[in-house]
């Protein structure tokens, strides 16, 4: 579970040579986007209009085509030789994510398959730790389908900071200062909805001991939110789909009951004050309802008279 760069500062590099190549050979398709800024709740959302997703679908649907019988196409077993950045250890690769919304948007992937609704592990944490110490990024994992993922095999995901060149690092810490915390897990009150929120030693991610750190606290905040261990098929799945973000100061985990509203999709992103839309329609949706009420319909109520059935059954932590 040893990374397998041994020097800083070699991702960042590796990933921009590997952009390079993969535009030049038409591996790496970015999706071209307008941007908006809409404020709410003292937050600035930035949504991307996405003028080519269409391009992804007809992708998909090619891909279904040429692979006969089978259900499904995994895009990393075998993975494009093209879009492969780093060996980060001997269980994960990082990879550029093909349809790319983010410029050098990174995909940590597992070189087996293991599903995307399988609890996080520590070789999890100490792949992402290999790239948090690359460079400064968010880095974020959508659990489940209901939770924004559209591949099942396991993969968290990195962005490079700041989302807005104008703004802060991200929307969401505008608002952070007004945390509230009983203990080491707490609350973001602008959040109005089920979720936990921990700060991280400063200079963690550059630490020997970073995996480990990061990896406890998850635990933590999963239980703070009332998320278990379910066995499924001999794999430890968490009870219910939920989104986690990490940055090297904090850390996220957002529970989720739907993975659109209004029929606009949200992934992890989302609750950082980023999304993204297909066309002027959801836009306006997003204007009209707000982007907060959008996370509010696709999360879980922040209170509640008794965790569901599907919070409750499983394993403590």
């Amino acid at each position: 579970m040893e990374p397998f760069l041994p020097e800083p500062g070699t991702l960042w590099p590796a990933i921009l040579r590997q952009t390079e190549h993969a535009l030049r050979c038409g591996a790496l398709r970015p999706i071209e986007t307008t941007q908006a800024l809409i404020e709410e709740a003292g937050m600035r959302f930035i949504v991307r209009q996405v003028s080519s997703l269409t391009r992804k679908e007809e992708s998909r649907q090619t891909g279904n085509a040429r692979a006969g019988e089978r259900s499904a196409v995994n895009p990393f077993l075998p993975y494009d030789p093209d879009l492969f950045v780093a060996e980060l250890s001997d269980t994960h690769v990082a990879l550029l994510n093909k349809f790319n919304v983010i410029d050098h948007h990174l995909l940590i992937v597992t070189r087996r398959f293991e599903s995307q609704d399988a609890l996080l592990e520590l070789a999890d944490f100490a792949a992402l730790m290999a790239c948090m110490a690359g460079f400064d990024g968010l880095g974020f994992y959508n659990g489940g389908a209901e939770a924004g993922a559209s591949q099942p095999h396991k993969h968290l995901q990195m962005v490079p900071l700041p989302l807005e060149a104008s703004g802060a690092p991200l929307p969401i810490e505008s608002v952070l200062a007004h945390e509230h915390r009983v203990g080491r897990i707490g609350t973001v009150p602008a959040l109005a909805f089920r979720h936990a929120f921990a700060y991280l030693d400063p200079g963690f991610a550059a630490s020997q001991h970073a995996a480990q750190a990061a990896f406890d606290c998850y635990r933590a905040l999963l239980q703070a939110v009332g998320l278990r261990a379910v066995q499924v098929n001999g794999e430890l799945h968490q009870s219910a789909p939920y989104n986690l973000l990490v940055t090297r100061r904090w850390m996220l985990l957002v529970p989720r009951s739907a993975e659109c509203a209004e029929g606009v999709s949200v992934n992890a992103l989302g609750f950082v004050g980023s999304l993204f839309v297909r066309n002027a329609a959801q836009m306006q949706v997003i204007r009209t309802l707000g982007p907060m009420t959008m996370l509010q319909r696709v999360a879980v109520p922040a209170v509640v008279p008794e965790l569901p059935p599907s919070f409750g059954d499983g394993h403590a932590f």
